[in-house]
């Protein structure tokens, strides 16, 4: 019954508002400076726009600030509403001497307003996120305010509380620490990812180094963000300590696993021993580089393109074979055989040499080195070692490559590659059928 009779009481107020704005000639005279500051503006913006575009993407704009004028740029569709809020600014001072009353014109600046937060969101709001926020909460408080509505729903949403348990909260409260939080740890997300992308990208800095920081970064906004939050809702930081000392006990028994892949993670990037871009072999015989170091888990992709999600304790508490550490090389070993009738004292110096013209086989630490093995049941065996710098995997075809150049060889100096064949031993008479 309440809402009911101030609706009709604000319904009557705005009727007789109304009434009066259309047989006032003074109210008529204020139109009229409204359309005229909307046109002046129109004009201006139609000519200072380009310009200021122009200006704002310049090639001569140094490196440093060009995001950031670029980012200016997207607040140019504002310039109409601005403008013609700001004349009516202007107006509004002159007219107040004369006519007195400009109750129309602070109506028109507030639906300037209105048109400004509506283009806002479409058209300066690039985030769904943004637009989410700008649609249902910036767009309705906008028409709320331009009606003079505004006022009485907060003070209504502060009157009214909420009582959860001995714990009692105004739903203005409420509405606010939802909109602020939401907002703070989207506006930390992006400023992480903004950072992150720019921390990386200093290809100076070694990579664990990199990592850290962007860790230490991350850890900063969501604090900062969090004590934000914690000063808008008005709670008292000390009262943070008994949940602190809940968070302890969590952390002793249900929280372990967390705690320990959170610091192990801390451990692997201070010691650098493994770190993205590493071809790492796990214990289990999982292997994959590290595409990522997060603060749980670290992710290695495999040559067939999975992700295997590897808590970061793993590295510390088992034997991981890191096949990219410091940039070195890796030693790898082809087999093959020859028949028993080859002049073996050959083979080694025709293979090292054929080895050895393959671009990608080093000759430091060791040049390739062609050993005997054994006499097998069908030929003599075999292997050449060889060093190369990378993972021998299917942009790096190293095995397959020397394998190549192997047969090549023993085919050029007629040296004959054995298959499996048995000789056969009768004694006594010869079988009949």
């Amino acid at each position: 019954m309440d809402i009911t009779a101030k609706a009709l009481g604000y319904w009557t107020q705005f009727s007789e508002l109304a009434i009066n704005w259309l047989t006032s000639p003074a109210a008529w005279a204020q139109f009229a400076m409204l359309i005229g500051a909307f046109f002046a503006a129109w004009l201006t913006s139609r000519y200072i726009v380009p310009i200021l575009k122009r200006l704002l993407t310049s090639e001569r704009i140094p490196a440093l600030l060009q995001k950031p004028m670029q980012f200016a740029v997207t607040f140019l569709p504002l310039c109409l509403p601005l403008l013609a809020y700001g004349f009516t600014a202007i107006g509004e001072g002159i007219l107040a001497s004369t006519l007195g009353s400009t109750e129309v014109i602070a109506f028109g600046k507030r639906v300037f307003l209105l048109l400004a937060a509506r283009l806002l969101v479409k058209d300066v709001f690039y985030s769904p996120y943004l637009k989410m926020l700008g649609k249902f909460i910036i767009i309705p408080a906008a028409a709320l305010y331009t009606v003079g509505l505004l006022d009485p729903l907060l003070s209504f949403l502060d009157e009214t509380v909420v009582a959860i348990g001995n714990i009692k909260f105004s739903l203005i409260a409420i509405l606010r620490g939802a909109i602020a939080g939401s907002f703070l740890f989207w506006l930390g997300g992006w400023s992480n990812a903004q950072s992150a992308g720019y921390i990386r990208a200093q290809e100076q800095m070694r990579v664990p180094t990199r990592e850290i920081a962007t860790k230490a970064v991350e850890l900063g906004i969501f604090g900062l963000a969090f004590l934000l939050l914690m000063n808008i809702m008005g709670i008292n930081l000390s009262a943070l300590a008994v949940l602190g000392g809940a968070i302890g006990v969590g952390l002793g028994f249900g929280l372990q696993k967390i705690a320990s892949n959170f610091i192990s993670g801390i451990i692997l990037l201070l010691e650098g021993q493994a770190t993205v871009g590493d071809f790492v072999e796990l214990d289990g015989g999982e292997s994959g580089t590290i595409v990522k170091m997060l603060s749980r888990a670290t992710i290695l992709e495999t040559f067939d393109g999975k992700w295997i999600v590897v808590p970061n304790e793993d590295f510390i508490t088992t034997r991981i074979t890191n096949w990219s550490d410091a940039g070195s090389g890796n030693r790898y070993e082809v087999d093959f055989s020859v028949s028993y009738d080859t002049d073996i004292n050959k083979v080694p110096a025709i293979i090292e040499a054929a080895v050895a013209k393959h671009p990608d086989v080093l000759l430091e630490p060791e040049k390739p080195d062609c050993e005997l093995r054994g006499f097998g049941d069908s030929g003599i065996d075999f292997a050449v070692e060889f060093w190369c710098e990378g993972i021998d995997d299917g942009k790096n075809k190293y095995t397959s490559d020397v394998l190549f150049l192997v047969w090549n060889a023993l085919k050029d100096n007629g040296i004959e590659i054995p298959y499996p064949h048995r000789v056969v031993e009768f004694k006594g008479k010869f079988p009949t059928a």
